[in-house]
Order: structure tokens, then sequence, then C-alpha cells
């Protein structure tokens, strides 16, 4: 026995009120775009400013760079319930005297090379030549050929340039100098102790909750996590210029100037790719200037090129991973520009300011994709 379906419509009352249509917001509005030539400017208009101003620019940015090196030591001294005005200080006095220790260590023997070094390369200049004086010979002779072939008389005319030495240049650079390095060193001090105070303040100028929270989790976890890199290259750094100076010391390299190369080791080591090659090409004329015979003056670039293979191939992937990695391009691009706008200074901010913007890329919404064209 089979039943049937009813599918007839339930009648509607007529005295029920109907129902309220249902309203779609309206669609957003596409963000107007400007054109491609206005943001070409505005790019060229920045690096101009960034170029034109860096007498104040470069302070702010070595001052940051170094509060970030001390941020973390700071943290460690606020959990062992030490004020924060006397751990910035602490922290900055220490700095500061160790840089000076160091300074007036390696004066003397900076100043000695330099010295040394023109006499040493006139030698060497002088070997190189009688090495090739056949293909030397060989080359006048074909000059000589030339000139009576095309009926030249060889006739050479000399340009003597004079520069006027003015003594008192030296004079009137000190003072900048001097200004200069005191607005490191107050800057930094007032970035480490001010500095969350300054960041509170500037949030607090977004006009919603939500955009507060979001931006303080934001530029807490990128400061801590851009501090901790600095911090842990500083190390690095620092841990090879330490072991290059032990290595010229072993060669027989006497002990302030191994610490020398040793501290240039280590700063060269904060531009990736320029600065090895640079420390490369330092440490073969240092050593064709120290040693007598060819294999000893090849040895000592030989083993920074090592030291330094070991070190950016294993030592610091282990140490910090895959999340703070940058694209080889990208990282001589960035090399490339802010060694042109600042100069070394430049070369030495270059690898944290290109780890800043690739972290703030990655935690905003829309920008991840360039946060990993940078990888």
């Amino acid at each position: 026995m089979s039943q049937s379906l009813s599918l007839d419509p339930v009648p509607l009352d007529p005295e029920s009120p109907p129902e309220p249509a249902v309203s779609l917001p309206p669609p957003p509005k596409p963000r107007p775009r400007g054109p491609a030539s206005l943001i070409v400017l505005a790019v060229l208009a920045v690096g101009y400013t960034l170029w034109a101003a860096q007498t104040v620019i470069l302070p702010i940015m070595l001052a940051a760079f170094f509060s970030m090196v001390g941020n973390p030591i700071i943290r460690v001294l606020r959990k062992l319930h030490v004020p924060r005005f006397l751990a910035a200080l602490l922290v900055l006095v220490l700095g500061v005297a160790g840089t000076v220790v160091l300074a007036v260590q390696l004066v003397g023997p900076a100043a000695a090379w330099f010295q040394q070094a023109p006499v040493q390369m006139r030698q060497i200049s002088r070997e190189v030549r009688d090495f090739t004086k056949p293909v030397q010979q060989a080359n006048q002779a074909a000059e000589n050929f030339a000139r009576a072939a095309g009926g030249d008389s060889g006739r050479q005319v000399q340009i003597v340039r004079t520069q006027l030495d003015d003594p008192y240049r030296a004079l009137v650079r000190a003072p900048k100098l001097a200004a200069s390095v005191l607005a490191v060193v107050l800057l930094t001090f007032f970035f480490m102790v001010y500095g969350e105070n300054l960041q509170r303040h500037a949030i607090a100028l977004l006009p919603s909750r939500q955009q507060q929270r979001f931006t303080t989790e934001i530029m807490l976890e990128i400061e801590r996590e851009v501090s901790r890199y600095v911090l842990t290259i500083s190390l690095i750094n620092t841990a090879v210029g330490m072991i290059y100076g032990g290595v010229l010391y072993a060669l027989g390299v006497p002990l302030q100037e191994a610490l020398l190369w040793g501290t240039v080791v280590a700063l060269l080591n904060f531009a990736p790719y320029v600065g090895p090659l640079i420390g490369v090409m330092l440490m073969l004329l240092m050593g064709f200037v120290t040693f007598d015979t060819p294999a000893a003056s090849v040895l000592p670039a030989a083993l920074y090129l090592l030291l330094h293979t070991i070190e950016g191939q294993v030592v610091t992937p282990i140490i910090l991973g895959r999340r703070m990695s940058i694209s080889p391009l990208m990282l001589i691009l960035a090399l490339m520009l802010f060694g042109w706008l600042w100069g070394l200074v430049g070369l030495l901010l270059a690898v944290p300011l290109l780890v800043c913007i690739k972290m703030i890329l990655s935690r905003l919404e829309g920008t991840q994709r360039w946060a990993r064209l940078l990888e």
C-alpha cells in the first residue's frame, strides 16, 4: 500500500505582517590608485630627502640600531628588578667604555700600518714590475712601431696638478664629528629609556581600540625579534673577529695589529657579500705587506675566506634559522642603495633595515606577498 506525499503550498495568513526584505551592504568601492608617474616622483623625492638630510637621519638611525642591540640586555636586567633608567645607563656606559678602550688600542697599530703600507706597496709594485718586465718591453716595442708607422713623433704632454693642503680642514671637521658622536650617544640613551613610552603614546593616537591593540602587538613583536636578530648578528660578528684575530696572532702577527684586523673583519661582516669581498682584498694586501713568501702572504686571505664560509653557511643559519632569511639579490640591491645613500653607515644599516621591512610586510594584511618577494 503506497502513500503519496502532498507538496501543496502552505496558505499564508493574510493578517500576518510581511517579512522584511534583507538589504545587502553596498559593495566596497575600489581604492583609488595614483598614476605611476606620481609614484615614481614620490619615490625619487623620498630618496633625495634621505640623501640630503643624512646629517640628521644617520644619527637617529645609528641610535635606533644601538638601542636595538641593548634592548634584550635591558629586558634581562628588568627581570632582575633593575630600573629601566639604570639598566639603560649601565648598558650605555659599558658600550661606550668598551668602544673607547678598543679605539685606544687600535689607534697605534692603524697609524703604524698606514705609514708602513706605502713603502711595502712600492716594494711589491717593484717586484711585480720586474716580473712583468718582458710584457712591458713587448708593449713598448709595439707602441714605438705604431708611432713610426703613423709618423707621430711620440712626444708626450705631461700635466702637473697641484693641490693646496688645508691644515685647518681637520680642525673644522673635528667639532662636527664630536657633535655627531655625542648626538648618537644621547639619542641611544633616550631610545632605550623612553622608546616604549614613545610607542605607547604614538599608538594612542589611533582611533579605535582594535587598531591600537593590533598595532601594539605588531610593534612589540617586530621590536623584540629585530632586537634579538641585531644582537645575535652583533655577537656572531664579534666572535668571528676575535677568532680571526687569534688566527693572525698564531701566524705571528703582533697582538695589537691582529686585534685591528679582527675588528675590521667584525665590522665588514655586517655587510653580506660586499663586506667579505672587501675583507678578502684587505687581508690579501695585509698578507703581502706583513709576510715575505707568496704562500704566507696568501694564507691570511684564505683563512678569512674559510672562516667566513663556515660562519655564513653553517653557524648563522643554525642560530637564526630561515625566519630571517633574505634573498641574496635583495641583499645586494639593498647594500647598493643604502651604501650609495649613506656610505659605510648605510652598509652597516642595510641588513637590519631590510629585515625590519620584511617583518612589517609579513605582519600587515595584504602585503604578505611583498614579504615573500624578499625571501
